[in-house]
């Protein structure tokens, strides 16, 4: 494991300039967070939440996804979807990163939409590392 990504300033600046322009990318996007696969928060937008609890949430599901896939014998695990009445949640693995982008689009968005936006930007957070 790379120690203390959320620690590493260039990291964390690269992270905010991400996730700011995921947010001018879709105008459906009412959260998004970057975290370390062991659950600390390296950015957060909007910053107001309580991004130490969201990260450790959302890596434990991370973990669940990847236990499930391999109790399984399905090969990896590619992303996470949560729908629910007022949106959808969308997490994946940023490519050869110990980190997760986790996003939260709300019901404009078709699932499809912000798979795709997610993708593209763990991709671009894949290349600034």
């Amino acid at each position: 494991m790379s120690p203390g990504l959320h620690t590493k300033p260039a990291v964390v600046k690269a992270a905010a300039g991400l996730l700011a322009e995921m947010q001018e990318a879709s105008s459906s996007l009412t959260y998004a967070a970057l975290l370390t696969d062991d659950g600390f928060d390296v950015a957060r937008l909007p910053g107001e939440t309580d991004g130490t609890r969201f990260a450790g949430m959302a890596s434990s599901m991370q973990a669940l996804g990847d236990a499930v896939t391999h109790e399984l014998k399905i090969g990896a695990s590619e992303y996470i979807i949560i729908a629910s009445g007022k949106g959808h949640v969308v997490q994946l693995r940023v490519p050869g990163q110990e980190l997760v982008l986790s996003a939260l689009f709300d019901n404009d968005a078709t699932v499809g939409h912000a798979l795709a936006v997610t993708r593209t930007f763990a991709q671009k957070m894949a290349g600034l590392l």
